[in-house]
């Protein structure tokens, strides 16, 4: 996703003066052709704008939010549900919270705490897709996007998805604009709006039968990936083999 090239020179002299390209570049840790090879096609990408706004110390979706296809992001910040700060919880975090409370129960004593890693996981974006869908998101997601299902479901599994179609599943789903953009890892919780310990407080308050079943869907989901990666490669394995 990118914003043209004329709105951007616009924002960038409101909110950094003077300051010529190059310094920016610099500060916001851009290459110089890069931004110069974006002005001329004349669209400027999202990410470039995050970083310029982090190097001038400005609230990334407040940056945003001055573009007319994202004006109503600022505005649109929710705190995430339940099941949204899960899912920005790594697999193997969900494990060791359940062998935390198992060890507690068996010796009658408090779970013990454990720092999380960070939200952006090796299945974010699909996990958030799971925990926001309404009936057939992604199938609306890519008809209001004009996207093809593949190509949606291929973004998905390699774990990305652009800042476009991240803001459209969170208008569809009725959930905060900005939480998407955290499982694809454009924002940090804190640029999104979230409170501090979200996601601890929402690891804590879930019951142990619904933990247990959270961590094997995601295991499942992961079998499956893992089986298809291993198929994938037995095939190209095969082909050597057949013309060596």
């Amino acid at each position: 996703m990118s914003v043209s090239a004329k709105s951007f020179q616009h924002w960038l002299s409101s909110v950094a003066g003077s300051m010529s390209h190059a310094a920016v570049c610099r500060a916001a840790g851009i290459k110089r052709s890069t931004l110069a090879q974006q002005l001329v096609r004349g669209r400027v990408s999202l990410a470039t704008i995050a970083a310029v706004s982090r190097s001038l110390e400005l609230p990334v979706v407040t940056s945003l939010a001055a573009f007319p296809a994202f004006q109503d992001l600022a505005s649109g910040i929710t705190a995430p549900t339940q099941a949204e700060a899960l899912s920005q919880i790594s697999d193997t975090d969900l494990l060791q919270e359940i062998l935390h409370r198992q060890a507690a129960a068996e010796n009658d004593a408090a779970p013990g705490t454990f720092a999380l890693s960070g939200p952006h996981h090796r299945s974010s974006v699909r996990a958030w897709l799971d925990a926001v869908d309404t009936s057939e998101l992604r199938q609306k997601v890519a008809r209001q996007a004009s996207i093809a299902p593949q190509n949606l479901s291929a973004q998905i599994t390699a774990n990305r998805l652009n800042a476009e179609l991240a803001i459209e599943s969170a208008r569809i789903a009725g959930v905060g604009l900005t939480n998407g953009l955290v499982a694809t890892g454009f924002l940090s919780p804190a640029e999104a709006g979230w409170a501090p310990d979200a996601r601890e407080l929402a690891l804590h308050q879930v019951a142990d039968s619904e933990l247990v079943l959270l961590a094997s869907h995601r295991l499942d989901v992961l079998g499956r990936v893992l089986r298809r990666s291993e198929d994938d490669a037995a095939a190209v394995q095969n082909i050597w083999e057949n013309l060596g």
